[in-house]
């Protein structure tokens, strides 16, 4: 058994955050299942929306998001991360994260600040087209560097222990988590009082995704089997412009093309979002794709166009060199011609229920960054706003857990915790059952769990879905586990979450749309959606 003071599962911004703030109270085991560098935060392009220009406020960042959010923000925890938001940038840049600027007369420099759908400022930092990948290779080198700080590279955490799971008549907490070491291939059993899941979110469960190969609901799935409450998990944000392009299926073209006066239009070169919303391809996120989607059912077109060839070359190469390189590779100029886009599914809204603080309904558990729901995204998150949440939750976080969980209340040596035993389980013999079980679940989301639903649809999808659970089920206790295996339960358990949530609402709201309830209902559904295992 290893113990620690903390052990934070994910490596990305709210993770790094997190863990570089607690290595000064005490020591932390960073757990990552792939290298550290591997997470959603580095794929972000955009940037983070935060007030720090004269011509901005405070109430105007949090208008925008209760306007995005579809009536489901907590505007106090909205106003919170808003207002707090600066303070989390300026330690951002002293570690060493480097945001765009541009020059003033007389010499002076600022910082050059984008703008995206549903903002009403320009407010967003960027560092060209790689924000995230700035972000976490600054706060890795921080944490590599912090002799505190145990980086434990491909190592997959399998399930959280509670006391309740261990069998103890005292109040339910975690209290440590399994964790597989794909070195060794043996399961570990690591011992705290204050586990924190950042583990970003469950992209891969769509066939179509921006994400990377990590985002498969792990932390959402861990929380829900360790009896954490859930909510608003039919809300999955689908990006409106991903690459369609068969070499680059999930390749994202950020929003900022769009904040810098890109145009969606269609395969004969006209725009359209006109008729959809007033601030046209500038439109909240649900609203865009949806209106891609439409468009392409009403034309039967494969996808639709990005254009930002009006713009000087210079200024598109500048501005966006990793988005002009890789589409270049693919024989696709845009300064001189559009961009195919189609929709993708991006980021879950939903997650594990928290506080502003974000702690959870299991004592000892946190959950911070894109795992957690705790009151920011409401039906629709607004461009920019996550990473802003993930540095301002791991700050608010660290406070919290030193006083909920004191190291003088429940030293980690008091619990004794069992090791993990494998039985008779034996070396997986047919992978191929595992990968074909991963393909149904992805098209399955993506045919019937998409963009617009129907009750029908999501029925059928639960149907499936329950079944594949019980053969998964049966696979993981008659096999050694492996990353492929733990993977695929947790994307099958995160996919029946999104399908149990979507067809509790009887509405539309922000990114839930639903023939079967096309209207938005205030009256009974202006509240979030909480499910509960236990």
């Amino acid at each position: 058994m290893k113990t620690y003071d903390f052990v934070v599962l994910g490596s990305g911004i709210a993770g790094l955050s997190f863990a570089l703030k607690a290595a000064r109270h005490g020591s932390v085991a960073l757990i990552t299942k792939r290298s550290g560098a591997e997470s959603n935060t580095a794929h972000a392009q955009g940037g983070v929306a935060c007030v720090t220009s004269g011509e901005d406020s405070f109430d105007l960042h949090v208008r925008d998001t209760l306007t995005a959010g579809a009536g489901l923000c907590n505007e106090a925890v909205v106003r919170t991360i808003v207002t707090e938001g600066p303070a989390r940038i300026q330690e951002l840049m002293e570690l060493g994260v480097h945001f765009d600027e541009r020059d003033l007369e007389g010499g002076e420099r600022e910082l050059d600040l984008g703008r995206e759908g549903g903002h009403s400022k320009r407010r967003v930092l960027h560092a060209r087209d790689a924000t995230g990948r700035e972000i976490e290779l600054s706060l890795l080198r921080a944490a590599q560097a912090s002799a505190r700080i145990d980086l434990l590279e491909n190592h997959m955490a399998v399930d959280l222990l509670t006391t309740g799971k261990l069998g103890f008549a005292t109040e339910d907490r975690c209290v440590g988590v399994y964790v597989l070491n794909e070195a060794t291939g043996n399961v570990e059993t690591f011992r705290t009082d204050r586990l924190i899941l950042a583990t970003g979110g469950c992209g891969k469960v769509y066939l179509y995704t921006t994400n990377p190969k990590v985002a498969t609901g792990d932390g959402v799935a861990m929380a829900w089997r360790a009896g954490a409450t859930i909510a608003n998990m039919e809300f999955v944000q689908f990006h409106p412009t991903c690459l369609f392009h068969p070499a680059g299926s999930s390749f994202l073209i950020s929003e900022a093309v769009r904040g810098e006066g890109g145009r969606l239009v269609d395969a004969k070169g006209r725009e359209f979002m006109g008729k959809y919303h007033p601030r046209g391809a500038l439109a909240p996120r649900d609203i865009v794709a949806r209106a891609i989607d439409a468009e392409m059912k009403r034309t039967g077109a494969p996808c639709v166009y990005l254009d930002i060839s009006h713009k000087p070359p210079e200024f598109v190469r500048e501005r966006f060199p990793n988005i002009y390189e890789t589409c270049l590779k693919l024989g696709i100029d845009i300064t001189q011609e559009p961009i195919p886009v189609v929709p993708a599914a991006h980021y879950q809204c939903g997650g594990v229920l928290t506080d502003v603080n974000g702690a959870t309904s299991l004592r000892g558990l946190y959950a911070i960054g894109e795992v957690a729901c705790t009151g920011l995204h409401g039906a629709n998150r607004l461009a920019s706003n996550s990473l802003l949440e993930a540095v301002v939750l791991a700050h608010r976080a660290i406070g919290h857990v030193l006083m909920d969980v004191p190291f003088n209340g429940h030293p980690p040596h008091e619990i004794a915790l069992p090791e993990w035993v494998s039985g008779d389980a034996h070396d997986v013999d047919e992978m191929v059952v595992i990968y074909h079980n991963w393909d149904e679940i992805r098209r399955l989301m993506w045919d019937y769990v998409g963009i617009v639903r129907t009750d029908k649809r999501l029925k059928r999808a639960s149907t499936r879905l329950r079944s594949l659970l019980r053969e998964i089920q049966e696979f993981y206790w008659d096999f050694k586990v492996n990353t492929d295996l733990l993977e695929l339960r947790n994307l099958a358990t995160v996919a029946a979450l999104i399908v149990d949530c979507a067809l509790l609402r009887k509405e539309s709201r922000g990114l839930h749309y639903t023939l079967d309830y096309p209207e938005t209902d205030d009256l009974h559904w202006l509240r979030n959606t909480e499910i509960h295992r236990f």
